[in-house]
């Protein structure tokens, strides 16, 4: 099976550490004392050639990426507050356009996942959540699993087992882990439960990020991902533990030490998550899933950390809270 790979650098994350030793992507300018091509090109005045401009110590459109993540967040808590059951319409949303996300992004390799059976399934899994439960979720995912490996039979042996594997992934990793996310709704509480879960993330993201832009300096996996680094992760577990333990005692009013177990938790799970849509990507030879986000890349890229934390906060918060 082909497969396009490229050794660049795939994605600069949180908790970026940027130097002159990373290689630059697309084409950049060479490190420091790699010698001649552009950069030297551009140094000599007269030559036409502009300088290459400098990755900020963020390694993103910090500006754009604040922004559109404050929109979203406007956009979730209004929904949640002013009639809760919107947030299946807006999740069954963001399933859908991540499956065709997904599924856009291996059209670089010979692996042809059937779209149309793993968009209306992925939608129908979240309304199964939502009126059935969890019982109800894995209904759908069984059903869904049956009707993409039936509509595959129609284009051929070719490629059939390759193309059932990429699906099933799919549904696992998009619909079944988003259908958490409804679980977490549905309860009278659902409102504090999901900005418990969705705080949580937001600052393993934005603690990872800050200590590792000013601190990092070791890497947590470079085969992976060399923008994650140990001092980022310490950063994570910090950030989140405290976020939990507060939201935990003061809106929930349960004891501290199960928010700060909480944040634990989801710091470790969103690093996994993210490490691993990093690994997909590396796979693939591509730097974002998309472009839907400015600042962030495509919706996957913002959900990559988001949808395991689904489950596990749900988990969590059914022994915690009942």
């Amino acid at each position: 099976m082909a497969r396009h790979r490229r050794d660049d650098d795939l994605a600069l994350d949180e908790g970026a550490v940027v130097g002159p030793s990373l290689t630059m992507l697309d084409g950049g300018a060479p490190p420091d004392g790699a010698g001649g091509g552009t950069a030297e090109l551009a140094a000599k005045p007269g030559t036409g050639v502009e300088p290459a401009a400098k990755p900020n110590r963020a390694g993103r459109n910090l500006p754009a990426a604040i922004g559109i993540g404050v929109l979203l967040g406007a956009v979730v808590v209004t929904m949640l507050f002013a009639y809760r059951p919107s947030m299946v319409y807006l999740i069954c949303l963001a399933v859908g356009y991540a499956i065709i996300e997904l599924t856009l992004a291996v059209r670089a390799t010979s692996i042809r996942p059937p779209v149309v059976p793993l968009v209306v399934g992925g939608i129908a899994m979240q309304a199964a959540a939502w009126f059935r439960g969890p019982s109800g979720l894995v209904m759908g995912l069984f059903i869904t699993a049956c009707a993409v490996a039936i509509w595959r039979l129609a284009e051929g042996a070719r490629g059939y087992l390759d193309d059932l594997a990429a699906a099933s992934l799919w549904l696992l990793y998009v619909p079944f882990l988003g259908g958490f996310v409804v679980l977490l709704t549905h309860p009278s509480d659902g409102a504090a439960r999901v900005l418990l879960f969705a705080g949580a993330v937001v600052c393993s993201d934005t603690g990872g990020y800050a200590v590792g832009v000013l601190f990092g300096r070791h890497p947590l996996a470079p085969t992976v991902s060399k923008g994650k680094t140990w001092q980022g992760f310490g950063g994570s577990l910090a950030t989140c533990a405290l976020c939990g333990a507060l939201i935990m005692r003061f809106t929930f009013h349960h004891p501290w030490w199960q928010g700060a177990l909480f944040g634990l938790a989801i710091a470790l799970t969103a690093t996994l998550g993210d490490l691993g849509e990093s690994m997909i990507k590396r796979d693939l030879g591509i730097k974002d899933m998309g472009r839907l986000l400015p600042g962030h890349g495509g919706l996957m890229d913002r959900l990559d950390s988001l949808l395991p934390c689904a489950a596990v906060s749900y988990l969590l918060l059914a022994g915690f809270l009942g």
